[in-house]
């Protein structure tokens, strides 16, 4: 994650005139810092598909791909004042890379940590924890019969409304330059 920071601010630093800034890495990788660096709204994917789980489903579950994420997702949960919403953050252990494929395995793996989550957390939405799985989210939705957030499609249209608003990011202190 250290590896992109500079990249990732250099790119906002030269994109001043953005109207709004989409970052779309689950984890929210790199939006605070983001923030400091442009008066332009930024929105994270993953606190996007939280906040808008939470507006539709009294609790709800997240499956994300690899166990690795599974720490930073709650750490995330937890500091947005939602981890009381969510009942578990599941991994599927199937690699973003994979997603791409579309294997009947993956999917599979994805959909034993719906049903748990549904079944054995009782969730009552869930989250689809990965860009890579923007896809899959009306297919599941069929599948499951629960509303199905993915992050990318509830970030864009966030970050739609905050703009047709006129908001801009706050640097009166946290998101000083």
């Amino acid at each position: 994650i250290a590896s992109c920071m500079g990249g990732l601010i250099r790119t906002a630093e030269e994109h001043q005139n953005a109207d709004g800034i989409l970052i779309g890495c689950f984890d929210d990788t790199g939006v605070d810092a983001v923030r400091c660096v442009t008066d332009a709204p930024v929105i994270g994917i993953g606190e996007a598909a939280y906040y808008g789980a939470s507006m539709i489903a009294p609790k709800f579950g997240v499956v994300t791909t690899l166990s690795r994420s599974v720490i930073g997702l709650e750490a995330n949960l937890q500091r947005y004042g939602l981890w009381h919403r969510c009942t578990g953050v599941r991994a599927s252990d199937v690699s973003v890379l994979s997603l791409e494929e579309m294997e009947e395995a993956s999917l599979n793996a994805i959909r034993a940590q719906i049903t748990a989550s549904l079944e054995e957390d009782k969730a009552e939405a869930i989250v689809l924890g990965c860009a890579g799985m923007t896809d899959l989210m009306r297919l599941f939705e069929a599948e499951f019969h629960v509303p199905v957030i993915d992050g990318v499609k509830m970030g864009a249209t966030m970050l739609e409304a905050v703009f047709k608003n006129g908001v801009k990011t706050s640097h009166y202190r946290t998101y000083q330059r």
